[in-house]
C-alpha cells in the first residue's frame, strides 16, 4: 500500500507547482555542458539512483530550450513505472562528482515510461514554441538560464528490488534546442566633417530604435535601409546565419555630389573651365548645372550635366571604330 501511494505521489508531482527548495541526498554521476557551438550535445551512462548535472557553457541567446533523452536498456521493459525522472534548478551550490546533500527547486517530475527512449524539453526562454507531444514532454514553466545548472535525478519509486535496478544502465543525453535565428550588430562610421547628424536605419521596413543593441533576426536574407537628410541614403541586402552574429558596417557619407571622369590618356579634361588632373578620385561639386569639356588635340567635346545632392555621376569619353561593309 505504501509503495502504491508513493508511486501515485511521484506521478502527480509533475503537475504540482513547487515553491521553495527541497533538500535531498544524491550521487552525481556526470556533468554535461551545453553550448551553441556543439549542437549535437553530449551523453553519459547512469544507473538508477544517480544524478546528472547539466550546465550552460557560453552564451544562451540562441537557445530555446534544453532537450534531455533517456535511453533505457531492454531489461527496463519488465519494470515500467518503477523509476522517476526529477529535475531541480536554483541549486544551493554547484556539486562535483560523487554523493552529497543538495537543495534545489523542483521544476519537473515524471514516471519513466516503459519505452526505449523518453524525451524531455526544458524551455529556457519565453516564446519558446515548444509543445508537449506524443514523443516529448515539456514542463509548463520556463527555466531561465540564471537558474542553471539543472540537476536530473533517476529515482527509484517502486519495486523491483534494488539489485535488479542496479544492473540497469541508462544513457542520459542532452543537447541545446536552438532557434532559427542569428544576431546583427550595427557599427556606424561618420565623415569627419559631418559627425552626429541624424539618420534612420530600417531593417525589413522596421525602424531600429537602438543601434547599440544587437538584434535577433531569423536566418536568411534581410533588407537594410539608411535614410537621412544629411547623409547619403543607402539600401542593401544581407544574410543572417543561424546562431551566428554578424557585423553590419554603415559608412555614412556626405551628400555632396561626386563626378568621376574617364577618358583616353592624351585627353585634357575641364570642369567649368578648370582643368581636372587625371586620377581615380571623384570630384566633389555643388548641386546644379556644370559643364564638362574634353579636348583631344584640335578636337573639343563639351557636355552639360545637372547634378543632384546625394548622387554620383560618371562622365566618360569613349573612342570607337565603326567598320561598315557596302557593295
Amino acid at each position: 500500500m505504501g509503495a502504491r501511494f508513493f508511486l501515485l505521489a511521484a506521478c502527480l508531482s509533475f503537475f504540482a507547482a513547487r515553491a521553495g527548495a527541497e533538500q535531498f541526498r544524491t550521487s552525481v554521476a556526470g556533468v554535461l555542458g551545453l553550448s551553441a557551438d556543439a549542437p549535437e550535445g553530449s551523453s553519459v551512462w547512469i544507473n538508477p539512483g544517480d544524478s546528472v548535472l547539466v550546465r550552460l557553457d557560453g552564451g544562451t541567446r540562441f537557445f530555446r530550450g534544453v532537450e534531455v533523452r533517456v535511453s533505457a536498456p531492454t531489461t527496463w521493459f519488465a519494470h515500467p513505472g518503477s523509476l522517476a525522472v526529477t529535475a531541480y534548478a536554483d541549486l544551493d551550490r554547484v556539486p562535483g562528482l560523487g554523493a552529497g546533500y543538495l537543495a534545489g527547486r523542483r521544476i519537473a517530475s515524471e514516471l519513466l515510461p516503459g519505452r526505449i527512449q523518453t524525451i524531455y524539453q526544458i524551455p529556457v526562454r519565453h516564446a519558446h514554441g515548444l509543445r508537449t507531444g506524443p514523443y516529448s514532454t515539456v514542463p509548463s514553466d520556463v527555466t531561465l538560464p540564471s537558474s542553471f545548472p539543472i540537476l536530473f535525478r533517476l529515482m527509484p519509486v517502486a519495486p523491483p528490488s534494488g539489485a535488479e535496478l542496479a544492473g540497469m544502465s541508462f544513457l542520459f543525453s542532452v543537447r541545446p534546442i536552438l532557434g532559427d535565428e542569428g544576431a546583427v550588430r550595427i557599427v556606424t562610421r561618420y565623415p569627419d566633417q559631418l559627425r552626429g547628424r541624424p539618420f534612420t536605419v530600417l531593417i525589413n521596413d522596421a525602424v531600429v530604435e537602438n543601434l547599440a543593441e544587437e538584434r535577433l533576426l531569423r536566418e536568411g536574407e534581410h533588407h537594410l535601409v539608411v535614410v537621412s537628410e544629411d547623409y547619403r541614403n543607402e539600401s542593401r541586402r544581407f544574410v543572417v546565419e543561424r546562431t551566428r552574429t554578424i557585423e553590419l558596417l554603415i559608412e555614412l557619407q556626405d551628400t555632396t555630389p561626386l563626378i568621376f571622369f574617364e577618358a583616353p590618356q592624351n585627353t585634357q579634361i575641364f570642369l567649368n573651365n578648370s582643368p581636372i588632373f587625371r586620377g581615380s578620385d571623384p570630384i566633389p561639386v555643388e548641386p546644379g548645372v556644370h559643364e564638362a569639356r574634353f579636348q583631344v588635340g584640335d578636337h573639343t567635346i563639351t557636355r552639360t550635366i545637372t547634378v543632384q545632392r546625394g548622387r554620383t555621376y560618371r562622365i566618360a569619353l569613349t573612342v570607337d571604330i565603326d567598320i561598315r561593309e557596302s557593295d
